[in-house]
């Protein structure tokens, strides 16, 4: 029996459910354990308390935002090989948005409010970069990535030394994004030219610095 193929319309109401889930931080369930799991918390300060909740929303922004982008490139990705690498991409950073919510919970935090602005925004720009071409939609995933991976890398240096939990996290993290940006190149993604780069360099600046705080 041939497997049935999905119709646009399958896909939008399938994907507007994933939204639902991802903004409202509801519905998710990650397919491997959080790297803290096990772990005793470390004694923080009011102030440590705050700085790693800020760094930890910055981190869920950035899964709200990952899965956007990649949901956005998989309903206009041209051909189905492409389409399936970013569904896969996708459910693999479901595991960090559910790892950075239970961290943000044993910190007595939340996610940022603006979450669901910042998703329609990396929506929209995944599915352009779909439509534009394929070659294009892996060369975004790459450069964002590429982002990020600095991000975390920042953040992992402004940990309190003692904050084991998030610093494990954020290490695992770190590995799964620098992979997924090898493989998108790797698919033949494009290397975006430097004025590009420090373009989405700008826009992730105001994503981090307003996440930080709300």
């Amino acid at each position: 029996m041939r497997e049935r193929r999905l119709s646009l319309l399958d896909r939008l109401i399938s994907e507007a459910d994933t939204v639902l889930r991802t903004v409202t931080s509801r519905g998710h369930s990650a397919a491997r354990p959080s790297p803290a799991e096990g772990h005793s918390d470390t004694e923080l300060s009011d102030s440590e308390r705050r700085h790693v909740a800020g760094l930890m929303r910055v981190n869920h922004t950035g899964e709200v935002c990952a899965q956007a982008l990649y949901q956005g490139q998989a309903l206009t990705a041209k051909l189905p090989t492409v389409r399936e690498e970013m569904q896969q991409a996708a459910e693999e950073e479901v595991d960090h948005l559910v790892w950075c919510e239970q961290r943000l919970r044993e910190l007595d935090s939340q996610p940022s409010i603006l979450n669901p602005a910042w998703y329609g925004l990396s929506f929209a720009l995944g599915a352009v970069a779909g439509a534009i071409g394929d070659r294009v939609s892996l060369g975004f995933v790459a450069a964002t990535e590429e982002r990020v991976c600095r991000h975390l890398q920042d953040h992992l240096k402004s940990l309190p030394e003692d904050d084991r939990k998030s610093r494990l996290i954020l290490q695992q993290m770190l590995e799964d994004e620098q992979r997924h940006g090898d493989n998108a190149l790797a698919a033949g993604g494009t290397d975006f030219p430097r004025p590009v780069k420090d373009a989405m360099t700008a826009v992730s600046r105001v994503m981090t610095g307003s996440s930080y705080r709300v």
